[in-house]
């Protein structure tokens, strides 16, 4: 429609939420408008984040639903800003609810354009790889947090098998490929991995060599998220240790883009990149 505003990350989350608590009380659309009075065609349109719910219709929503008191008043802030672009989000101690958020977008992009300074993106990492990574990234968290994190990761990786698979274009600095993480065996391995992801058509992959010296990406690692649909709006996501950081606006994902392209021009040729690979690999074998 003309003049309609794309969605924002706010109101698709909370949509995804209000969907996953329907189905988690097992209800049909047909029986909680019969319990609430809403209208089918509004409820049809929260859910697929068309609208922002007034809050008498979310407030009847979440009493149907049986929501606890915390996680109520998450989801009344997320539809009270429903209309604000970027969205910063501290990490709680479980599984951290950003990093759900973003798995949730990651599994709806049509493309990804990741860069990673220090660490094999986690589309690309083996479960060994991931294991170490979380290890060292997370020492205080049990050997249960770790395997539950570890699956994730693993789980997020289906985005690049289904059909159509996500387009991904990932860049690292070449100080990803000589970090051991989890030892010479493992990184042997991981680097084996990406060559081989290397050459399947929907995966482009460059390495930023030493020899270029400082690069804009050194301030951090991001990836920008692109849907495909005008009335989706694309994703920029960085990620430090306290929060993760979503950004909407046109001026930001502009900017992101930008240093995508420009980290793209200065990295080698996806053949050469590959190449770098093997020797990196050679080296930890040896």
């Amino acid at each position: 429609m003309p003049g309609q505003r794309p969605t924002t990350l706010r109101l698709r989350r909370l949509a995804a939420e209000l969907r996953q608590l329907r189905d988690g009380a097992r209800l049909s659309r047909e029986d909680v408008c019969r319990a609430t009075l809403i209208n089918e065609a509004t409820l049809y349109r929260i859910e697929t984040a068309q609208t922002r719910p007034q809050r008498r219709t979310l407030t009847a929503l979440l009493n149907i639903y049986q929501v606890a008191a915390s996680d109520r008043e998450e989801l009344l802030e997320l539809a009270r800003r429903a209309d604000e672009q970027s969205w910063l989000q501290s990490f709680p101690a479980d599984l951290p609810g950003p990093y759900l958020t973003y798995i949730g977008f990651e599994g709806q992009a049509e493309s990804i354009a990741n860069y990673e300074g220090l660490i094999i993106p986690g589309l690309l990492q083996t479960e060994d790889y991931a294991r170490a990574a979380l290890q060292a990234g997370l020492p205080a968290a049990t050997a249960e947090e770790i395997d539950r994190l570890v699956q994730v990761r693993m789980a997020r990786q289906a985005v690049l098998t289904r059909t159509p698979p996500v387009q991904l274009w990932a860049i690292v600095d070449e100080a990803a490929l000589h970090r051991p993480v989890g030892g010479e065996r493992v990184m042997s391995a991981q680097l084996d991995r990406l060559a081989k992801a290397a050459e399947l058509p929907h995966i482009t992959l460059q390495v930023i060599p030493y020899h270029v010296g400082g690069h804009p990406g050194m301030g951090g690692s991001f990836a920008v998220l692109r849907f495909g649909q005008p009335s989706e709006v694309d994703v920029v996501y960085v990620e430090s240790q306290a929060a993760a950081l979503f950004l909407e606006s046109p001026t930001d994902i502009r900017r992101f883009t930008r240093i995508f392209e420009h980290l793209r021009a200065l990295s080698l040729p996806p053949a050469d990149s590959v190449s770098l690979m093997a020797i990196a690999a050679r080296t930890m074998s040896a």
